[in-house]
């Protein structure tokens, strides 16, 4: 079995017509490799079958017919099964095994995949025995123009020298294309240029980019976007393209002179400089970078070469210019310099365009600077008589000043150089001797005289706005009913006023919507107060107080609050303006002012006597001496007894204060002034006398003839308290209510006072509580 390879190219789909003539052709290669005359008969072979062909990216509704296997022994009666196998058998290749027609099920891509091998076998479709050996062929896919040109290392960049000549070469660019290249013309590409033009071009089957214009100034423009675009199919209708940017950019050349922005600089330099100071800068400006915008600068001509110096500061690049000597106002006021710019690095393609330097002319003014006076000679020498007396002339120094304005000098002898004084200098400088000079102690004197020149210095103090304005003249202004405007008022500052400058007037913020008066502001530093309302009675209210802000819009803006006070004034019925004094006057009900206050004190008075009289009516004796229920009466004590255990509570012994017997006590609520002493019928018991009677009586007799005393009856209050109680306790609300053995018949001895209280303990076994009960019940 023989296998034929024939190529067939096919534009259109045609599918449907490969195998035919693939069968065709097979037949007239048979024939024609007989001789010539010679009846030629075909050999007998098991199969029919070529390569087979099939186009890529098919999008039809049927599947694609590939070809068709057949072979000898195949009579028709369908006895015989074809079998494909290889590479996508049965996924994107299916054979008809009664006909062995062979479709393509799939779309197929060239640029995945551009042939595939399969292997067709011949078999008895019952027994599935091999009627014929395997046979391989191959199914290549046939390549259409499906994918466009792309660049793939875009996008690019590149730079070229600015004033290249034309066709100057920049880059290439290349793109590629995944279709076949040995098939038609898919894959022929051709390149041209979209954006870029009139400046680039590009060759079209190379992709080389080349200038197209003279004389491109990067100064002018620097950068250059341009589009390339490759198409393939040769460039012709129907094919497709890609494109790319490309960024190029022109490179700095020297060819821009140097210039200086002006033809002349005007420096100045004070006399009192020191050699190697800066007098000044200036720069000749060049476009160039880099190396190629280098300047040098030098001195060429002028009259003052010889006093200054030039260089070049590596920075900035400008022309310093220094003090070389220093200069005198007094002997040369100004200096001529001619300076020269130039580039070091001349690019000699461009020589034509130069030259490459510029001059500028500097002139230099010297200022005149305060110099210390200088002296007529270096050293002066005197000679003067030991022992003369005080203030006689040894010699005279003179200096004199060299500044234009010849100032007057003075002089100074350091003391440090003539420190015990012997010599004194006036202000014409004549040196006089202090005191006598003795030669055998001291022959020479060597002293220094300072020169100093006498300058009148007038200091001014600049104001600032450090003083808010007020008003100018008298806060107060007058009113009467009928007015309507009331006054203009005006203000003052302390600062000074600047020009333009000038006074804003406004009611403050917390009467600015107040009902009786309004501001307007004149801006012409016044403003004007006008009444709201008629019907001001100045006996209602006769004053009136107006906050007034006013602001002096300096900088920084000053502003002050003012109260305008504002009164009220009578007038007639001719409008004549009457007094403006408050003065007392009638109310409706016709009481004047006096009046009513008089009232009010009488009222007052009264008030404070009711309360008096009502204090001494509630005033009761504090000890009961009627027969009257004790129990109605309870005494507080603001002593809080021990109770029944208490043995030392009270002690009749100790109320006399035997501590204090030799002495008057004065009574403590009232400290008297006087010492008034006991009188003698008014004998004091005994310290342990027990007769409690007597002992009342005399306390009472001292409290009578005391005149510290109140003039009624008050409880006598003892400060002192004794040591102990020998009568044990007085009183217990406790020993009531149990089952005492106390015996109070002792009470009887302490005399009538004490009667009624032996009384309720003594004699009778009710207590306090049982009395409480009965009257309750």
């Amino acid at each position: 079995m023989q296998k034929l390879f024939i190529h067939i190219s096919c534009q259109a789909h045609c599918p449907h017509y490969v195998f035919f003539l693939l069968l065709l052709t097979s037949v007239l290669l048979e024939l024609g490799s007989g001789k010539e005359g010679q009846v030629l008969h075909r050999s007998k072979r098991g199969w029919v079958w070529n390569q087979f062909f099939v186009i890529e990216e098919y999008t039809g509704p049927d599947p694609v017919l590939v070809g068709r296997l057949h072979s000898d022994v195949d009579k028709g009666d369908g006895t015989i099964k074809y079998i494909l196998s290889g590479e996508g058998a049965g996924t994107i290749f299916v054979i008809d095994d009664k006909t062995g027609n062979i479709h393509a099920t799939k779309t197929l891509d060239r640029e995945e995949r551009a042939e595939y091998t399969l292997t067709a076998q011949a078999v008895a479709r019952n027994t599935n025995e091999p009627l014929e050996p395997p046979s391989e062929f191959i199914v290549k896919v046939q390549d259409i123009n499906d994918n466009p040109p792309e660049f793939l290392h875009g996008p690019y960049y590149a730079m070229v020298p600015e004033m290249s000549n034309v066709g100057t070469s920049v880059m290439q660019v290349t793109a590629t294309d995944a279709d076949d290249p040995t098939y038609g013309n898919s894959a022929r590409l051709v390149y041209s240029i979209l954006q870029g033009q009139p400046y680039f071009s590009v060759e079209p089957q190379t992709g080389i980019i080349r200038t197209a214009l003279p004389n491109m100034d990067r100064e002018a423009r620097q950068e250059y976007d341009v589009v390339i675009q490759a198409k393939d199919m040769g460039g012709h209708m129907g094919g497709l393209s890609g494109t790319t940017e490309v960024k190029i950019t022109l490179t700095d050349v020297n060819d821009n002179p140097p210039k200086f922005p002006q033809s002349v600089y005007s420096m100045s330099v004070s006399e009192d400089k020191v050699p190697g100071e800066e007098v000044g800068r200036l720069k000749a400006k060049d476009p160039d970078l880099g190396d190629n915008g280098l300047v040098n600068y030098r001195l060429i001509d002028g009259d003052g070469m010889n006093m200054f110096e030039i260089s070049t500061n590596s920075e900035t690049r400008e022309a310093v210019v220094k003090l070389k000597k220093q200069v005198d106002f007094e002997t040369k006021r100004s200096y001529t310099l001619k300076v020269e710019g130039s580039n070091p690095h001349i690019d000699s393609r461009f020589l034509a365009w130069g030259p490459y330097k510029d001059e500028a002319t500097i002139k230099i003014s010297v200022e005149d600077a305060d110099e210390p006076p200088v002296f007529v000679a270096p050293s002066y020498t005197f000679e003067v008589e030991e022992n003369v007396p005080q203030g006689t002339p040894v010699g005279r120094v003179h200096a004199k000043d060299t500044d234009v304005a010849n100032n007057p000098v003075r002089y100074l002898i350091p003391r440090y150089t003539d420190v015990d004084q012997f010599f004194s200098i006036s202000e014409d400088g004549l040196i006089t001797t202090n005191r006598p000079l003795d030669r055998e102690t001291q022959p020479w004197h060597n002293i220094s005289v300072s020169a100093t020149e006498i300058v009148r210095v007038n200091i001014k103090v600049k104001d600032v706005n450090d003083n808010p304005p007020e008003f100018a003249s008298d806060n107060e202004v007058f009113m009467y009913s009928a007015a309507n405007l009331i006054q203009s008022v005006s203000a003052v500052d302390k600062d000074e006023m600047a020009h333009r400058q000038h006074f804003t007037f406004s009611l403050a913020p917390e009467v600015a919507h107040n009902q009786n008066f309004t501001l307007k502001d004149n801006r012409d530093g016044t403003a004007s107060i006008y009444v709201l309302r008629k019907g001001f009675n100045r006996l209602t209210q006769d004053v009136y107080f107006l906050p007034i802000e006013i602001n002096d819009n300096g900088f920084p803006s000053m502003s002050s609050t003012n109260t305008l006070t504002i009164k009220v004034c009578s007038c007639d019925s001719e409008d004549n303006i009457g007094s403006c004094h408050m003065a007392p006057h009638v109310l409706p009900a016709g009481l004047s002012t006096g009046a009513l206050i008089a009232i009010l004190a009488c009222i007052v008075i009264l008030l404070v006597v009711l309360f008096v009289a009502l204090r001494r009516q509630k005033k009761e004796p504090l000890i009961v001496f009627e027969e009257e229920d004790i129990r109605e009466n309870i005494i507080t004590y603001d002593d809080e007894g021990g109770g029944e255990e208490d043995t030392e509570a009270f002690d009749i012994a100790t109320l006399q204060n035997p501590d204090g017997a030799n002495g008057f006590l004065p009574r403590k609520d009232i400290k008297p002034e006087l010492q008034f002493p006991i009188r003698p019928g008014l004998g004091r018991p005994a310290a342990n006398s027990v007769d409690v009677d007597d002992f009342i009586k005399t306390r009472i007799a001292e409290a009578d003839s005391d005149p510290t005393a109140p003039p009624y009856d008050s409880i006598q209050i003892y400060g002192y308290e004794g040591r102990g109680s020998l009568a044990g306790s007085l009183s217990s609300l406790e020993s009531v209510t149990t089952e005492s053995d106390l015996d109070y018949d002792y009470l009887q001895s302490w005399g009538p006072r004490f009667r009624k209280l032996a009384d309720l303990y003594g004699t009778k076994d009710c207590s306090i509580y049982d009395a409480d009960d009965d009257e309750d019940s």
